[in-house]
């Protein structure tokens, strides 16, 4: 049961519409569901206000169906598969069946069982990837973001080499409520978002570069040692991560 739900069914009784005791047996559900391999925690959405998200890499199709069920059956409307590769996929979609609705997004390697929510931010969530090499991350950032219910502009291949393509979109920049900003090589962009925006920047080092770029580490130490204030980093290619914290803070 997700927080909304809770929320509507608390209105009902307080309306009549729903006796006290039916409403503490609904909230009253096991916490979490054991199914041997996983204990899938049906009660995050309540304390936490994002439901449980699965974290595809090293499940089988069959765990991750199973788990997607399990949450989707506790009322969770919008199930996040993440680092998901085609061919589990498709195992993922032929195991779940008829009727669930399953959506496969190439790039960002994510699935999504259910339908991402309308968006009810306080504002816009601005993704600004660096370079086209950088876009599964930023992709995965900005579709956790929507499916998290928020209003997301993608801003891409606006890195430094051509700084005119990212001072075009000053004013979007400007508006923005959170900015995700995403690059490999020597992560500069993050210093120069942050430098013109008002608002959180969170920088998302990846591991595209050359070899001194270290799979990402170059692009790590120079976002943590940026000169603009107000840019907090996350792990190397963590755009779910970045997604789900530009989340938390638009729904502030």
């Amino acid at each position: 049961m997700e927080e909304r739900e809770v929320r509507v069914l608390l209105e009902r009784v307080a309306a009549g519409e729903v006796a006290p005791a039916e409403a503490l047996v609904k909230i009253k559900v096991a916490p979490f569901e054991d199914l041997g391999y996983a204990k899938v925690d049906l009660q995050r959405g309540i304390r936490q206000g994002v439901p449980e998200v699965i974290y595809g890499a090293g499940k089988t199709a069959e765990q991750i169906a199973d788990i997607a069920r399990s949450l989707r059956s506790a009322g969770q409307t919008c199930v996040l598969v993440t680092r998901l590769d085609a061919q589990k996929a498709a195992l993922v979609q032929e195991r779940l069946g008829e009727p669930e609705a399953f959506t496969y997004y190439d790039t960002p390697r994510i699935g999504m069982v259910g339908e991402a929510p309308q968006p009810d931010g306080n504002g816009t969530i601005v993704v600004a990837a660096a370079g086209t090499s950088d876009l599964p991350v930023a992709e995965e950032a900005a579709l956790v973001a929507e499916a998290l219910g928020n209003k997301v502009q993608r801003l891409y291949d606006v890195g430094v080499a051509g700084l005119h393509r990212l001072l075009a979109h000053a004013e979007d920049i400007a508006a923005a409520q959170v900015i995700i900003a995403v690059a490999g090589m020597e992560g500069a962009i993050a210093s120069v978002v942050g430098g013109m925006a008002s608002c959180p920047v969170i920088a998302v080092p990846t591991s595209v570069g050359y070899g001194a770029s270290f799979g990402g580490v170059a692009a790590l130490l120079a976002m943590l040692n940026s000169c603009a204030s107000g840019v907090s980093v996350v792990n190397i290619d963590n755009g779910f991560g970045a997604g789900y914290q530009a989340s938390l803070i638009n729904h502030l």
